[in-house]
């Protein structure tokens, strides 16, 4: 404890008295692959769901109510002070995909009266002075600093930057005249505190200040000591084995907590860009990938009591509190990282899996809420308050995975661009010779698998479009100006390169054939997949019952024929219907009868009594097989 004493000591040697002036951007060891699009502007079903949650839920939210926790200073054990800055980072999203003037005028608010309870040591933070560094304060702290740097980066206003500084500086001092180790402070295993590991590695690439730097490494100095969560050590572990099943389940001891470990991650690869270290990138793949082989389910999310524990593979069971938003938020911005850092097709699918159907699925029809968990069976429910905030932390979450989508749809790269979702839109971006171009998606995906891709280019240019074929799409016609493109390989993304002029346009056929999928042996389960989508039974489409034992007409090819019913009807946003065999209970077999499912997203979504819905159809068990 001595020495980490003595390194904090050192830090604050240097200099405990920023200032903005003199400061340099620092120059990543390693760049990303894709950059986001200038602007988009997006329409159809994801657009409206963009507007409701910037209307109901972003521009609704009362400010005040957020900073006054950070005005009275009095807290010992709650997390009050995570909502500001939740909120004000997926406002800032928000505000980037549409810069309206109401809401830069909430956000300017936001800041100047979130600075105003800074005290003069850089403190901000609602905990009780002898409280600090405990329970959620540090979290806080990180939520504080990313929604400063989210605000300077859209402004470069230099005063909040300075703010931002103040406010690292103080923890960095803070833990050094206490003398000691982070990774003690907080929650399930130093996770909660270290994950401000993002927001020093970004005011590092912004400032330059070797503190902060020297700081980011001894957070992660400490991960991988005996008290540390050992997120580089272990990423060869299950994320549901790497420590012992806690007592206190929500306590320090908890190494599984599936949010704070992803956010762990999310700056750890913030420290990759800076310092090119191999060993960082891989042990985030490396989890990521064990994420989705043990823990994500068919609706994209998972965690049961908001913890990882090896829940793939039990899906088909009803579980405690599972897909907590929170997880569903942070798997879709964990995801985003690495997509726009390495550009493999893999995390667009992932990526998209979530968004319409975990993420949608748990947004209120109107954006104004969110639910807390959304299980694959059962009911759609709201979750409760927190810390009399009038919102939860889900509440808070949910905008920051939805906003990710509309710059990320179609994104450059240093020798073209590249579409990783099929939205209906338009997209502004720069050629590789700097030209600006639009792209424009004329498109009812997933409804359709069709979708038309029209470039406008005041100029004609060579450049490489890559665009992204879903690995469950088997069957997909690419053509450009009505030509057939060869080679179009599922999980791959197709790459055109050729020379480019204004009213070029591609065509995309993506197979939305129903797919079965299986699990279990006894009983064994059947779910329906259809492009990106779960279908879904649900107690509005009429009879038989959800729970009815049911079993789908499958052709030789395996998959079910399904026909549209309806898009877009009832507080239903897709409809299909396909044949199905019931149990007769008699000597004599059923026909088959006609039965309608919905998507996962719109399942349940009445979130009353009459809500009930499934997406795992148990199967009969026959003696005879």
């Amino acid at each position: 404890m001595k020495t980490i004493g003595l390194f904090f000591i050192g830090l604050l040697q240097l200099t405990f008295i920023v200032s903005v002036m003199g400061q340099k951007t620092v120059k990543p060891a390693k760049n990303d692959t894709l950059f986001p699009a200038q602007s988009a502007s997006l329409g159809g079903f994801v657009g409206e769901k963009l507007d409701a949650s910037y209307q109901n839920r972003i521009l609704a939210q009362d400010v005040n109510r957020l900073i006054e926790p950070f005005r009275n200073r009095t807290e010992d054990r709650c997390w009050q002070s995570e909502f500001w800055g939740k909120w004000f980072t997926s406002a800032v999203s928000a505000y980037r995909y549409r810069p309206e003037p109401q809401l830069k005028m909430i956000l300017d608010k936001a800041v100047s009266g979130l600075l105003a309870t800074q005290t003069p040591n850089g403190y901000i933070g609602n905990y009780a002075e002898d409280k600090h560094l405990e329970q959620w304060d540090i979290w806080g702290r990180k939520y504080c600093m990313l929604g400063l740097l989210a605000y300077y980066d859209l402004t470069k206003d230099k005063n909040t930057l300075l703010a931002a500084r103040k406010l690292a500086d103080h923890l960095i001092k803070e833990l050094a005249d206490k003398n000691v180790l982070i990774v003690k402070k907080g929650n399930h295993h130093g996770m909660a505190a270290t994950s401000v590991l993002e927001p020093i590695c970004l005011l590092y690439a912004r400032t330059g200040d070797q503190r902060y730097l020297d700081f980011a490494n001894e957070i992660v100095r400490q991960w991988e000591t005996a008290d540390g969560p050992q997120l580089i050590s272990r990423s060869g572990v299950d994320v549901a084995k790497r420590f012992p099943k806690p007592q206190n389940w929500f306590g320090w001891e908890q190494g599984q907590k599936a949010y704070e470990m992803m956010s762990c991650y999310e700056g750890l690869l913030e420290l990759y860009r800076l310092t090119g270290k191999s060993e960082y990138r891989e042990t985030v793949e490396k989890t990521w990938q064990n994420i989705l082989d043990t823990e994500i389910n068919i609706a994209g999310s998972g965690s049961g009591v908001e913890c990882w524990f090896g829940g793939k593979h039990l899906q088909t069971i009803h579980i405690d509190h599972y897909q907590e938003t929170c997880v569903t938020a942070t798997w879709i911005k964990l995801s985003q990282q690495l997509l726009r850092l390495t550009g493999e097709v893999k995390y667009a699918d992932a990526i998209e899996q979530t968004y319409y159907n975990a993420l949608l699925g748990s947004m209120h029809p109107d954006g104004s809420d969110w639910a807390k968990y959304s299980p694959l069976s059962g009911q759609r429910l709201l979750g409760s308050e927190q810390c009399g905030m009038g919102l939860n932390c889900c509440v808070a979450s949910g905008p920051r995975g939805l906003f990710t989508l509309p710059l990320t749809a179609v994104m450059s790269e240093k020798d073209g661009i590249i579409v990783n979702f099929f939205v209906d839109g338009s997209f502004h971006l720069l050629t590789p010779g700097g030209k600006p171009m639009e792209v424009i998606q004329q498109t009812d995906y997933p409804v359709s698998g069709n979708i038309s891709l029209k470039m406008v280019i005041p100029k004609e240019e060579q450049l490489k479009v890559r665009i992204r074929i879903p690995l469950w799409s088997q069957r997909s016609v690419l053509t450009i100006n009505g030509l057939p493109v060869k080679n179009v390989i599922p999980g791959k993304f197709a790459e055109i390169l050729r020379i480019w002029k204004s009213g070029d346009v591609i065509s995309l056929a993506v197979d939305m054939r129903g797919r079965i999928v299986r699990m279990g042996d006894l009983p064994e389960n059947l779910a329906i997949v259809r492009g990106p989508i779960v279908l879904t039974r649900d107690a509005r489409l009429g009879n038989p019952h959800v729970d009815e034992t049911i079993s789908p007409l499958i052709d030789k090819e395996g998959f079910i024929d399904l026909e549209t019913a309806g898009t877009n009807q009832d507080g239903i946003w897709m409809k299909y219907k396909g044949a199905f065999m019931i149990e007769s209970h008699q000597e004599a077999g059923n026909k088959p009868v006609e039965i309608t499912f919905c998507d996962y997203a719109s399942a349940g979504n009445t979130h009353d009594e009459h809500s009930w819905f499934r997406v795992w159809l148990p199967q009969s068990f026959d003696p005879r097989k």
